[in-house]
């Protein structure tokens, strides 16, 4: 593995680690910056295809869904068909008249660079059950950050926290296990849009993304964490590699191997967040319709 590839995820991994952490604000300037530079190069790609979409206008109203995320989430579903609207509006009035192919790219980059990613910060931020101690809700760091107070009490920390790291982890998981396995005993192409995906890698990233689950719904007490735990493993090993693919497939239309060349030995963005866009709303939904129906 390159050094350039290493010394980056040491950069990064504690970046990610402290704006999940501490949530509230500093996590939503987090994840603002990442949608930003992620739809700068997914416009990039479009460009590419002599598409001419609103970039700038899709840039600011994919901020304003995130801020709307952070501080009404319920809000958020409301405002995104409004975001589109505007883009539309906005493409009408340009001196040159926009196709369908620019007004189909700008809306999919909200979508896919800016309404998904919400979800993330309602998961972290807006996620409150019933059943959660007032002491637990609390933040005790200014722009309703948290730290915790002990790091030998994990059931004292708010659950929002837990099922984001649980998430992190399952993608995570699936990933490495998908990888290593595909590296190593890999022999079954998966598809031609990623050649060097195979079904063994997938099949393992799956499984080692189950495990995490199944951890996890056992430390959460979840109602039947068994057959819990195995449906959001399976969830999300499946859409974290479709996500992957998502972002490979446009990568191949657009003519190149990379999205960008932000992190040295990694690419773009979107290279390393991928697995994460479609796996935010299928998290947030399994918590707050799925397991409700079950208890």
């Amino acid at each position: 593995m390159p050094w350039s590839r290493i010394v980056s995820a040491i950069v990064a991994i504690p970046l990610a680690l402290g704006m999940i952490i501490v949530g509230g604000w500093y996590f939503t300037l987090g994840i603002g910056v990442i949608v930003f530079l992620g739809q700068r190069e997914y416009f990039q790609l479009v460009r590419a295809k002599g598409i001419a979409p609103a970039a700038k206008t899709t840039l600011v109203l994919s901020q304003l869904l995130l801020v709307t995320a952070a501080i009404a989430p319920t809000l958020t579903d409301a405002v995104f068909p409004l975001t589109g609207a505007l883009i539309c509006f906005y493409l009408l009035f340009q001196p040159k008249l926009a196709t369908i192919a620019d007004i189909s790219t700008s809306i999919l980059g909200l979508f896919y660079g800016g309404y998904l990613p919400s979800y993330w910060i309602r998961l972290r931020i807006g996620f409150m059950p019933a059943t959660m101690p007032v002491s637990i809700a609390s933040s005790n760091l200014p722009l309703m950050g948290f730290w915790p107070e002990s790091w030998m009490h994990l059931k004292l920390f708010p659950p929002a926290l837990v099922i984001t790291f649980l998430a992190f982890g399952c993608i995570i998981a699936a990933d490495i296990s998908a990888y290593i396995t595909g590296k190593f005993f890999g022999r079954t192409q998966l598809s031609h849009i990623s050649p060097k995906k195979t079904v063994e890698g997938t099949i393992f990233g799956i499984l080692g993304s189950i495990t995490v689950a199944e951890i996890g719904a056992w430390y959460l007490e979840w109602p039947y964490w068994q057959i819990t735990g195995l449906i959001l493993g399976v969830l999300i090993g499946i859409v974290s590699l479709l996500g992957d693919l998502t972002e490979s497939m446009m990568k191949r239309d657009a003519g190149v191997k990379d999205s960008g060349q932000l992190i040295p030995g990694h690419g773009g963005i979107l290279d390393r967040t991928d697995s994460y866009v479609f796996t935010a709303p299928l998290v947030y939904y399994f918590v707050t319709l799925f397991l409700p129906l079950l208890d």
